[in-house]
């Protein structure tokens, strides 16, 4: 089913208002090894890299947070 523009815009607004943003650099190759490996394992590459940064908060500090 296709996506109506006032959707799109209501997805973005909520985005916007919701999540805060973070840009990461890597080396080129790297974002295509990271997609790969998301995908075997039945991840996005957001959401693999979100358990790993989790991962390694708790790993440093104890603490389990939501991203």
């Amino acid at each position: 089913m296709a996506t109506t523009k006032a959707q799109q815009r209501a997805v973005h607004k909520y985005v916007k208002n919701n999540y805060d943003r973070v840009e990461m650099a890597v080396k080129k190759g790297s974002k295509q090894i990271i997609e790969d490996i998301a995908r075997s394992v039945g991840e996005t590459r957001s959401g693999y890299i979100k358990k790993a940064v989790q991962a390694q908060i708790k790993s440093d500090t104890g603490k389990e947070i939501e991203l």
